[in-house]
């Protein structure tokens, strides 16, 4: 088989067993079965080593592909009309991420904190690029002067380690930071549309 089908034939299974990964760690969190995860990648389990000898590699390459999408997501954000609504928009996504990945919250904050953590470099960079959102929507008046990135994201990151352990409707990550980010709002003038005072819980 030539090198470069053989290199492109590689690049792909990375890529299905890291989408498989994805899928069984939502579903079972970081004690998912390598078994499963090969074959829901359609592999044998002797490529999934290759690939990760151990199942702190593969989760540390689970993470940092997540801390790159978060960071793909917040530079196309940049873009948006409504500086306080991007900002919102990227904080629920990394919000339903934690929520969904068990254990993903310590992750991100040891991560940032470790700079010879293997997934420091890709958190920093999603962190510089979520601080360039916020910073937007603070210029527009939508959010707070005196918070920086870390807060907000410890806050965002608080929230989904609560709800991930409450036995409260699914709705509880969201309806959590709707509240966050009412208390985070500049009241002079908001364009953030997901800023609304937090409703009562018809779950009581």
């Amino acid at each position: 088989m030539p090198q470069a089908t053989t290199r492109a034939s590689a690049r792909q299974n990375r890529e299905l067993l890291l989408a498989a990964a994805r899928e069984a760690v939502a579903a079972h969190g970081t004690e998912a079965s390598l078994r499963d995860i090969a074959r829901r990648a359609g592999v044998g389990i002797g490529t999934l080593y290759r690939h990760f000898p151990t199942r702190e590699a593969l989760l540390e390459a689970l993470l940092n592909a997540n801390f790159d999408a978060l960071r793909a997501r917040a530079e196309t954000l940049l873009t948006s009309p409504a500086p306080g609504d991007a900002l919102l928009a990227w904080l629920a996504e990394m919000a339903a991420g934690a929520a969904t990945y068990q254990g993903l919250p310590e992750s991100i904050m040891n991560a940032l904190a470790d700079e010879e953590s293997g997934l420091h470099a890709s958190c920093a960079q999603m962190r510089s690029a979520g601080g360039r959102l916020l910073e937007r929507a603070q210029r527009a008046g939508s959010v707070r002067s005196d918070v920086t990135v870390i807060e907000v994201i410890s806050l965002v990151l608080g929230l989904a380690w609560a709800a991930e352990r409450s036995v409260e409707p699914a709705d509880l990550v969201s309806r959590l930071l709707s509240a966050a980010m009412y208390g985070l709002a500049d009241r002079g003038h908001c364009d953030c549309a997901g800023v609304t005072p937090p409703q009562p819980s018809h779950s009581a």
